[in-house]
């Protein structure tokens, strides 16, 4: 079976503060979808990245 972080390696770290309620939301999206934080934060940017590129082609 191929090793997943040898085919897609992450070297960059992105660091993020938040408040207390904004962590509660992310663990209950991530407990809900039983994904891990970082894979929370990459589909939200996938979509926000999605979102605003069409916002912008209609604008």
């Amino acid at each position: 079976m191929p090793n997943k972080q040898k085919d897609n390696p992450r070297y960059n770290v992105v660091s993020l503060r938040v408040t207390d309620a904004e962590k509660a939301a992310l663990d209950e999206v991530s407990r809900r979808t039983s994904k891990n934080l970082s894979k929370v934060m990459r589909e939200a940017i996938m979509l926000y990245s999605r979102e605003r590129s069409l916002v912008s082609a209609t604008s």
